[in-house]
């Protein structure tokens, strides 16, 4: 009888089996059908255990029998027979070598394979020694860069957090957009996808050859720059003073909306546009779009008129799909006869849910908050400092809690009688306890005007008692908004294994929303289930979790994330006029 398994560790599963035969030299089309695989179940919104006991992963597009049948022997036994020997095979060195910028799986294999080394330190000495240069294919050059590569993993993460990469992006932007020969300019690459964490952050502009090699040298000499790693005619490469790769290419103008698309990604999303311009007997490439030859190439002396990213989608007969959409992840499902998805904009949000005040652990009193919230234009801050049960953050006690909700009516009142059209609400972000109820009693959960629920303990618990506490939880008469679902932090820690398709079914029905926690550590909801959330007609908000003023502007990765799970306004609460909002709250 095969045991339930989640859906996630099969995902990781088919992932991690690519990556190892890569690294032990084996076919790459076979890795690739496990790319494939990860990435359908990724998507699946349905229960994976049904496929399972019904034996028909085979009914889903990219799952061949081969692969079906690793998945049933995981069920059935916990283990599948080809990781296990990849596993065996592959030493366990070779995969912190992923991590060094520029080490794709084929290079790591050639490396250790001619020279018979596995972990790092060796790597280094055999790039000082020479023989990493003496390889075919090699030289100096790829040496050093190892070198620095590994110098810098050493210091500073692969990957960064989305606000980190953000200030690196707009400091370099806002250096170059006003340079001679500057056409157009934008960040590309995962960070103009939103994505939570990004590696390298791409810089594209537009402009004629001539102006070219200035620019890349205003690039290379800005003073963020801590390190030129590499400088071209086309493409340069620094190392920002915060420790980040920094690619920056120029195109010409006519050659811009079509490698905008293209290096903005996702390679999913480019490959899926790409297939569909060849069933019109077109091709598309960074350079354009453009009609097939006899040998079906791309004719470049007959391209297709386009002047913005949105006249490649309209030759394709789709809607412009906005970046943060391309992960072929149901997008096109979304543009199908040139519409257009109505997403969720930050000019959108009419006030901020879930902050928190020095009355609990944030840094700022109530007033400063609520003023910093009307200074941005906003109508409304639900305030939700923490409740007794999380001591660590000065949770309120009951006696306390009504000494703030005091502090809230005068204050409500001077700005009332001030004129000014501003309400603090008055919520508590309450703790979910192990057996899923909330810890404050009915009575005074009824009293509140805004009720977020949190697990912030027992984070490890297995995946089925997690999600019953938090079911449990969502279906509370008195709870309003689930916050940060799976308590990952990002970089840091991994989120609960909790079945959220299930949860988000269930919280549908009992009209509770589930936020989206903007704070760049959680971002979470994650987007992946946005499908599952349109499907349910889920309702969200997008929650800064402020616990100080700059916090409160975290709303825009927030605002990032709804968008990648296509969200439109309509179903963000704090989207609501305050009159809306508070009718929806009283429900």
């Amino acid at each position: 009888m095969p045991k339930p398994v989640q859906k996630d560790e099969i995902v990781a599963l088919l992932e991690e089996i690519g990556t190892l035969m890569r690294l032990a030299g084996e076919n790459d089309f076979r890795a690739m059908a496990f790319d494939r695989a990860a990435r359908t179940l990724e998507n699946l919104n349905d229960d994976i255990n049904k496929y399972i006991e019904e034996q028909t992963l085979t009914d889903l597009k990219g799952i061949g029998k081969s692969i079906a049948s690793d998945v049933y022997a995981y069920a059935e036994t916990g283990s599948v027979p080809v990781l296990v020997k990849l596993r065996k095979q592959v030493p366990d060195g070779l995969i912190a070598w992923l991590g060094i910028s520029g080490m794709g799986p084929k290079k790591i294999y050639k490396i250790h394979k001619e020279l018979g080394i596995t972990e790092i330190a060796e790597l280094k000495e055999k790039c000082k020694d020479g023989s990493v240069a003496a390889l075919s294919g090699m030289g100096e050059k790829s040496a050093e860069k190892i070198l620095k590569s590994v110098a810098w993993m050493e210091e500073f993460s692969e990957r960064c957090r989305i606000d980190e990469a953000t200030a690196v992006a707009e400091l370099f932007v806002e250096k170059m957009k006003d340079a001679d020969g500057v056409r157009e300019i934008s960040v590309a690459g995962s960070l103009r996808r939103a994505s939570e964490t990004i590696g390298d952050i791409d810089i594209l502009i537009a402009a004629e050859e001539k102006d070219a090699p200035a620019l890349m040298s205003r690039f290379t000499g800005l003073d963020g720059v801590k390190e030129v790693l590499g400088q071209g005619e086309t493409k340069s490469s620094v190392r920002s003073n915060e420790g980040r790769q920094v690619d920056l290419r120029i195109v010409s103008p006519d050659h811009y909306p079509a490698a905008l698309m293209y290096f903005t990604g996702s390679k999913e999303h480019n490959v899926a546009l790409r297939q569909r311009a060849r069933e019109k007997k077109l091709q598309l490439n960074e350079y354009g779009l453009f009609h097939q030859n006899e040998e079906k190439q791309a004719d470049f002396d007959r391209p297709l008129p386009v002047k913005s990213e949105a006249d490649i989608y309209r030759h394709l007969d789709l809607g412009y799909i906005p970046p943060e959409l391309r992960e072929d992840h149901g997008e096109f499902e979304l543009v199908s006869g040139g519409e257009v998805p109505e997403l969720v904009e930050l000019s959108d949000l009419r006030g901020i849910l879930h902050a928190h005040s020095t009355w609990s652990d944030g840094k700022r009193s109530i007033r400063e908050m609520a003023e910093a919230c009307m200074e941005r234009g906003y109508e409304y801050l639900g305030l939700t400092d923490h409740s007794h049960t999380a001591a660590y953050a000065g949770g309120l006690s009951i006696e306390r809690v009504r000494q703030q909700w005091e502090e809230i009516d005068a204050l409500n009142r001077e700005f009332a009688d001030k004129g000014k059209d501003f309400v603090i609400l008055k919520g508590i972000e309450s703790d979910i306890l192990a057996d899923g109820r909330l810890d404050y009693p009915d009575d005074l959960l009824a009293e509140f005007d805004l009720v977020v629920g949190s697990v912030h303990s027992g984070l490890d618990h297995p995946p089925e008692k997690m999600l019953d506490r938090l079911m449990r939880a969502a279906a509370h008469q008195h709870i309003h908004l689930i916050g940060h679902p799976t308590g990952r932090l990002l970089l840091r820690r991994d989120g609960n294994k909790a079945d959220l398709n299930r949860l988000i079914e269930h919280a549908a029905e009992h009209k509770t929303a589930i936020e989206i926690n903007a704070n760049p550590w959680r971002l979470d909801l994650d987007w992946r289930y946005g499908r599952k959330a349109r499907e349910c007609g889920l309702m969200s908000a997008i929650c800064p979790d402020a616990h100080d003023i700059s916090g409160l502007d975290h709303v825009r990765y927030g605002i990032g994330i709804a968008r990648k799970a296509g969200f439109g306004a309509g179903r963000i609460l704090n989207t609501k006029p305050l009159g809306e909002l508070k009718k929806w709250l009283s429900k």
